[in-house]
């Protein structure tokens, strides 16, 4: 598939996802009702289909969730002129963000009901600069294991050209949702 049709998929996924999340409920937080007795996946799918509110960090970052599976996770986002640094390229801190998400929602699909993850640590390495003429760069998150404990899981940031500009690792913390 070439890259002019591998974009015109994502910007279609990447409406629709978007559509959905902001005509249904919004940016929020959701509320234990939203959450409690499903699954990882099935939490992280309500906020897909628009069901549960999506964080605010996603419109701070323009970037948003456009697919979930069992151990995988999927945003987009397109960096803009106020993600860079004084130096003139794209923050790190996005990269991270953007990583940080993907990873950590793929460990948040693997989640039986009663359980909840913590970032404990995240590597990110850039390898290619992006920019605001980059256009929309796909953050795939994958996990390698997720236990009664810790979950790993990697990611990558990549173009629809293939090209990748980041990957990273993450741990994480498994730990009994806490009751109200």
């Amino acid at each position: 598939m070439n890259h002019e049709h591998i974009l015109a998929e994502w910007m279609v996924q990447y409406e629709a996802a978007k559509t959905r999340m902001t005509q249904g409920a919004g940016a929020g937080l959701a509320q234990p009702h939203q959450l409690m007795g499903k699954t990882g996946l099935q939490q992280m799918q309500a906020l897909l289909d628009g069901h549960a509110p999506y964080p605010h960090i996603a419109d701070t970052m323009d970037f948003t969730l456009v697919e979930v599976g069992e151990g995988r996770a999927v945003f987009q986002g397109t960096p803009q002129l106020k993600h860079y640094n004084p130096l003139g390229s794209v923050h790190g801190g996005w990269y991270a963000t953007l990583l940080d998400s993907a990873v950590g929602c793929a460990v948040h699909t693997t989640m039986p009901v009663g359980k909840a993850y913590t970032t404990a640590e995240l590597s990110v390495n850039i390898v290619r600069a992006a920019s605001h003429k980059s256009g929309p760069l796909r953050a795939i998150g994958t996990v390698v294991h997720s236990g009664r404990q810790l979950a790993t899981a990697e990611g990558r940031i990549v173009g629809a050209d293939g090209k990748l500009y980041a990957h990273a690792t993450t741990t994480c913390l498994v730990f009994d949702f806490p009751a109200k």
